[in-house]
């Protein structure tokens, strides 16, 4: 698998099943696996020991860190949300529009009935960019 996440040592992207987990952990902040797991069964079931035994891969990769000093092991997100979310968005950018933002934006504008208060902060956006770019 290709490696995506330079800022977390070169480890592999996270699968479907552990951004779950991390969106669990943006969410919550530093959590035990019940706490996470209880976050994930609010969506669809799933069984704790599975739960912990991503949570503990996803340790090993990297992803996670797990404080043990106490009783209980709490888990933190090692990169910040919005770094993760990045570099994920510029691998999928890279892979599939061969690195074309544009084509991105065109491709999600075309699709679904934007409404107007997200073109308006599209614009927005893209004015704020143009400005800074002055």
């Amino acid at each position: 698998m290709k490696n995506i996440i330079p800022n977390m040592n070169q480890k592999n992207e996270p699968t479907k099943a552990e951004l779950e987990i991390l969106r669990a952990l943006w969410k919550l902040g530093p959590s035990t696996v019940r706490q996470i797991n209880e976050a994930i069964n609010e969506e669809r079931p799933v069984n704790y020991t599975s739960t912990l035994k991503l949570m503990q891969i996803m340790t090993e990769k990297g992803i996670l860190k797990r404080d043990e000093s106490q009783m209980k092991h709490i888990y933190h997100v090692v990169e910040e949300e919005e770094t993760t979310k990045s570099n994920l968005l510029d691998s999928f950018v890279k892979t599939i529009y061969q690195g074309s933002a544009s084509n991105l934006v065109m491709q999600l504008l075309g699709n679904k009935k934007t409404s107007q208060e997200d073109l308006q902060a599209i614009k927005d956006l893209i004015e704020n960019l143009d400005n800074n770019k002055k």
